[in-house]
């Protein structure tokens, strides 16, 4: 396996493309985008745990009923939700595919994300379609444009990797920065791939995946009501269908995994606010489950993610995090190490405090990606979970979001 470039059109018979429509007030910034695959494509999604769900989530889960999908549409400004006209809405969306591109609109995912309980200006989108058609290409980055609102920087990856003899292509486009926590599905996130693969092993490698990816993130503790990933395999890699556990499945599981990481991580370094990327991993666990617990509590915490920003070495915060988590670990067994391109420096020790350089640890934690390293025992499950420190700017977006 290797990293290529082209995003969402890294894999064969896809385009994209985003325009501005006029959702949003910035002309300059696109708030329509379009993924479209040659063929019908098999597919499978996850959604947020929120109650609350929007209704483009509503649409797609019935869309996606069938296992199948042939085009993305997402718009930014207006998340299209707590609205009593939301799902007429999501389906006049599907139905502009239709129209403008002859995909049923039942095979048509859709998303939005932006302010919630606003009204979504159909006609905007409706009227802009042979212009997001005209706009299609290998065009992933215009797409991801599309979709970004607080993000500062695009968030695509893509890779190469062979299923049982033959080369076949992932690629996928992120949006998130805010109201980010685990126990969701994800933020926005579409995956796109040209190998062959039915929808139940797609739903399969995608839902294992996203327990150890996604949902190992957190920015600032909300869990949205848009949050959704959907991939899309359309099979014109041409490689043996993949139906069942063995090689090739094994490929494609490791290929979404690896798309899948390096998305969150992205998401997580550009928390709303954020000036720094944090990865907080736990070993010596007894169970993944408690590893995950632990490692997630650490990088939920506000004050933690505020010492992380004032580049100070608290790890009191961090122990007390992994306390009150209820992860079932022996708190007098951990040991505790701060790591950046500066060096590392142990913290803790046997639950309990060690000397250290203060001056050393100001300099490891004024980096801008810094490790938590954390023992827990010396059982042999671990996890990471990722994150970013807690900012002024954080609060200045937040109070303001909608202007």
């Amino acid at each position: 396996m290797k990293e290529i470039t082209g995003g969402v059109c890294a894999a064969k018979g896809y385009t994209a493309g985003g325009v501005h429509c006029g959702i949003r007030k910035n002309q300059s910034k696109k708030d329509l985008a379009l993924i479209v695959s040659e063929k019908k494509a098999a597919a499978a999604a996850v959604y947020t745990c929120n109650l609350v769900k929007s209704a483009p989530i509503k649409v797609t889960k019935a869309n996606l009923a069938d296992g199948y999908a042939q085009a993305v549409i997402c718009n930014s400004g207006i998340a299209n939700t707590c609205r009593a006209e939301g799902v007429e809405m999501a389906e006049r969306m599907c139905k502009a595919v239709e129209n403008t591109l002859g995909i049923p609109a039942g095979d048509v995912i859709v998303g939005s994300t932006g302010v919630i309980g606003a009204p979504l200006p159909i006609a905007c989108i409706e009227s802009h379609m042979e212009d997001l058609k005209a706009a299609l290409g290998d065009h992933s980055s215009e797409a991801e444009a599309a979709i970004m609102t607080t993000d500062t920087v695009p968030k695509e990856f893509a890779v190469e990797f062979d299923v049982d003899g033959v080369t076949c292509h992932m690629g996928g486009i992120a949006k998130g920065s805010g109201m980010i926590h685990p126990n969701m599905a994800t933020m926005l996130v579409f995956i796109t791939c040209d190998a062959a693969i039915t929808p139940e092993m797609i739903q399969k490698a995608l839902s294992a995946n996203v327990k150890t990816t996604f949902n190992m993130v957190s920015v600032d503790g909300d869990t949205s009501t848009n949050d959704m990933v959907s991939v899309m395999c359309n099979g014109m890699a041409g490689n043996p269908e993949i139906t069942g556990a063995g090689s090739g499945y094994d490929a494609f599981d490791a290929a979404l995994n690896t798309v899948m990481t390096a998305l969150c991580k992205k998401i997580a370094a550009d928390g709303e606010g954020a000036s720094k990327f944090l990865e907080c991993t736990v070993s010596g666990a007894d169970t993944y489950e408690a590893a995950a617990v632990a490692a997630k509590s650490v990088i939920c915490s506000s004050l933690f993610k505020a010492a992380m920003f004032g580049a100070d070495a608290n790890w009191g915060r961090a122990l007390c995090a992994i306390g009150y988590s209820g992860a079932d670990v022996d708190v007098e067994k951990v040991a505790m190490t701060f790591k950046s391109a500066a060096g590392e420096i142990p913290v803790c020790k046997n639950g309990a405090g060690l000397d250290f350089d203060e001056d050393l640890a100001k300099k490891i934690l004024t980096e801008t990606d810094i490790e938590i390293l954390i023992s827990v025992g010396d059982g042999p499950y671990q996890a990471t979970a990722w994150g970013c420190d807690l900012t002024y700017d954080y609060v200045k977006i937040n109070g303001d979001y909608r202007s």
